[in-house]
């Protein structure tokens, strides 16, 4: 294992830039042992202090003492029903044929649910069991047990006993028994207050304006509300520059007002990352560096009794690290313990490589397919935001572990409920605007339905399918023989299957170009050209096979193209790449082209279709959204996307036997 230490060099004149903390390689066990051995210390993480706080403010809060009930509920005999209050051994030997008569007043009372038994009485009858002979005189056919239909005083709530333990998080039940046993306020712990510390001489405030190298400041928000969402209490600090003596002044403020501090990016150990050198400086840096991906450069210290904890840059970084090591300090300071997520066994449906010296954390999707839960790898990388968006659950690879087997068993912990999970339409195939469009009108009129898509090209879609991996998948895959899109493959591919193929769109295909097109490019042909730049989709998606068959029809040969090799795996990379000068041109649909003010180069209509396995296709799962297929307000918004015809959408154009 790699030790820390510092070493001097030669950066400049301030001695605080030229100690540098090199990066640990520790392992994440050996990481929390260390870092709670510095807090234990110092001290150790007590509970914050506690407040009292009205009933109705207490909601999501924790007990801060054991609760002590001051009434008793109820706190008198009370009828439990409407009719008469009488007295039990009056009742004996009462039949149908020898009923008891009682006269109102002295040997039975009127009551209703909820009065008070009037003393000298000990049951009350129901209005259904007694009939009334005449005015103020009653009878009774049945015999009346000591105490039937009465609720007993402290029935419910004793007073003087244990209600609440301390550390209990109160619901909103809770809330009601406390009322009823007499309180009106309870001790509360405070919430954990967590100072969160962006820093980075490029931050830029969301909304502000940006040029080339600048980062908009979002880290804070998705930290702060993590904090909330564990019970903490948040301070979002303003961006601090990379400055040793500013950061260190922010870093003293935050800690004269809150319980942990966390300071986001810096903490690497580049020339002007100083959150190790300041931990150390100001306290104690107990790991700088943990064998996990990704988060590596973590830094995990104790500065005047508390945990400063430095958290990578890179949101997801920043997110998991936070997750790791901040999550139970947040529940420990509460008097809690750390809530464990839902976990399912599932199976990989792609194989994942891992590095064996690092214990990995894999987003992934999540769907349940044929009553088996499958887990989809989402797309690597710290700084892949939407990979926090669109994750379900998160799959630990031990370090040891060269990585995941396609097919294999494995656990997922749930980052959603089960519920959503099992209610969601597994998507996977092409990808296409209009499924973004129609996987927003499905959760706005059935929330409880979601569409989890996974974009792997037309031909992982349907493959997909064929291993039960998928509940449908988005194709528009053209067969050069016919001529004809999507049947002659499903055929080929999917011949053990009843299938049925619905479409979606016609669509506009083209070349995507800058603005005002300044390379003059008039068609696939241009592609060619040495001056022009291409940027392809991957292996298997509708748009190379389209790509592909018109490259040769016109004898192109791929070599002759530079970029035909660099792939991107929707066609709004593929815009997003025209857009942001790293490629010329690149193959792909209309609306994406409009949707970042792109010229567009039409080259072919083509038919985007939904292929569903029969078995789905008259399933309960599906059938909200096979109805929004043929809803008027739908295809009219994606009409209005520009490059889509909508009039054959929903119908099936094919339905295939198993062969």
């Amino acid at each position: 294992m790699q030790v820390s230490r510092s070493v001097t060099e030669s950066t400049g004149s301030d001695p605080r830039e030229q100690r540098r903390y090199y990066l640990e390689d520790v392992p994440l066990d050996e990481a929390l042992s260390r870092f709670n051995s510095a807090l234990d210390a110092a001290g150790g993480m007590k509970p914050t202090p506690s407040e009292r706080i009205a009933l109705h403010e207490a909601r999501g809060r924790v007990t801060a003492q054991p609760v002590w009930a001051r009434l008793s509920s109820p706190h008198y005999h009370a009828a439990a029903m409407d009719g008469a209050a009488i007295r039990s051994e009056a009742t004996a030997g009462a039949s149908e044929k020898t009923p008891v008569r009682l006269r109102i007043g002295e040997e039975a009372q009127w009551v209703d649910t909820g009065m008070p038994l009037p003393p000298g009485f000990d049951a009350v009858v129901m209005i259904e069991n007694i009939q009334v002979v005449e005015e103020g005189l009653i009878e009774i056919m049945l015999p009346v047990a000591p105490w039937q239909h009465v609720r007993l005083m402290g029935e419910d709530i004793v007073a003087s006993e244990l209600l609440l333990p301390e550390g209990h998080l109160l619901r909103p039940s809770d809330l009601g028994a406390l009322a009823q046993a007499g309180l009106v306020h309870v001790d509360v712990r405070h919430p954990p207050r967590v100072a969160v510390i962006p820093t980075g001489t490029e931050l830029v405030p969301p909304g502000g304006s940006l040029k080339p190298g600048n980062i908009v400041e979002s880290n804070s928000l998705v930290l702060a509300g993590l904090v909330e969402e564990w019970g903490g209490q948040a301070t979002r600090f303003p961006p601090v520059p990379d400055d040793y003596d500013r950061l260190k002044r922010a870093v003293q403020e935050a800690l004269a007002g809150h319980d942990i501090v966390v300071i986001n990016a810096g903490a690497s150990a580049g020339r002007r990352d100083f959150t190790a050198s300041l931990v150390a400086d100001l306290g104690r840096l107990a790991v700088h560096g943990v064998a996990i991906r990704p988060g590596h450069p973590v830094a995990l210290g104790v500065v005047q009794g508390k945990p400063v904890v430095g958290v990578p840059g890179y949101p997801v970084s920043a997110a998991l690290t936070l997750d790791l090591f901040v999550r139970p300090l947040v529940y420990r300071l509460q008097g809690l313990a750390v809530p464990q997520r839902p976990v399912v066994q599932a199976m990989m449906t792609r194989k994942v490589f891992s590095p064996m010296g690092e214990d990995e954390f894999l987003r992934v999707k999540v769907g349940r397919v044929g009553g088996e839960w499958l887990a989809t790898p989402l797309q690597r990388g710290a700084g892949v935001t939407m990979s926090l968006v669109r994750a379900d659950g998160l799959v630990s690879i031990p370090r040891g572990s060269e990585g995941i087997h396609e097919r294999q068993k494995i656990d997922v912990e749930l980052l959603r409920t089960v519920e959503e999970a099992e209610n969601a339409i597994v998507v996977v195939g092409s990808h296409d605007v209009a499924l973004d469009v129609l996987a927003n009108h499905l959760h706005r009129r059935h929330p409880e339905r979601s569409l989890s898509s996974s974009n792997v090209g037309s031909l992982g879609g349907l493959l997909a399918l064929k291993g039960g991996e998928a509940h449908l998948a988005g194709s528009h895959l053209l067969d050069e023989d016919s001529g004809e899109y999507n049947l002659p493959y499903v055929k080929r591919l999917l011949a053990g299957l009843e299938v049925v193929i619905v479409n979606l769109v016609y669509r506009e295909q083209g070349l995507m170009v800058r603005k005002g097109n300044p390379k003059a490019i008039a068609g696939l042909a241009d592609l060619g050209r040495p001056d022009v730049v291409f940027v392809n989709r991957q292996r298997g998606a509708g748009t190379r096979v389209l790509l592909d068959f018109k490259l040769r029809e016109l004898r192109l040969a791929p070599g002759q193209i530079t970029g035909y090799d660099r792939a991107a795996f929707t066609h709004l990379a593929v815009a997003a790449a025209v857009a942001g000068g790293a490629a010329d041109a690149g193959l792909g649909i209309l609306t994406a082209a409009r949707a970042l003010e792109l010229d567009f180069v039409p080259v072919a209509r083509e038919r985007y279709d939904l292929v569903i396995p029969r078995i789905y296709y008259e399933s309960p799962l599906l059938e909200p959204l096979l109805t929004l297929l043929q809803d008027p307000s739908f295809r009219t918004e994606v009409d209005g996307l520009g490059g889509y015809d909508t009039s054959h959408m929903g119908q099936a154009m094919a339905r295939l036997p198993a062969v």
